[in-house]
């Protein structure tokens, strides 16, 4: 069932939203979940990543299974991060970074500024409200009606 007539429930129309999305669109698309011990600190279940966290590559080939390492880059145009040592060898034998999703890693550490903390701060809070629970007065003035 469709809650909202404007949102397409396309498969065609859906991709070409996601492959044309503007920059400040992909940012939020280049979110990664948070590590457990940072997802209790901050009561938030995932951020966009940004250069300088360090995250750990959870899925991949065994090259990079297991591997942590500094964001050295985040690629919004072709929706990707880079990580300092993850790296293959070119044919001519110098090292070629490996473009990684970031769907794939789990952030073990933020680089947290003024703005990241507003942001953790935005998120937790309207994650922490308690949504569709009654209360001891909601329940009461039910009874009055």
């Amino acid at each position: 069932m469709k809650f909202n007539s404007q949102v397409s429930s396309s498969r065609r129309v859906n991709r070409r939203n996601h492959f044309k999305a503007p920059s400040s669109v992909r940012r939020v698309l280049l979110s990664a979940p948070l590590s457990k011990s940072l997802r209790a600190e901050h009561k938030v279940r995932s951020l966009p990543v940004r250069k300088g966290d360090t995250v750990q590559i959870v899925r991949g080939g065994e090259k990079v299974l297991k591997r942590e390492g500094k964001v050295t880059a985040v690629y919004r145009k072709r929706m990707c991060i880079y990580v300092d040592r993850v790296q293959r060898e070119k044919a001519n034998g110098g090292q070629s970074n490996l473009a990684i999703d970031p769907s794939n890693v789990v952030i073990t550490k933020l680089k947290i500024d003024k703005d990241r903390n507003n942001l953790i701060a935005r998120k937790a809070a309207g994650l922490g409200a308690e949504k569709g629970k009654f209360t001891d007065k909601d329940v009461s003035m039910a009874e009055v009606d």
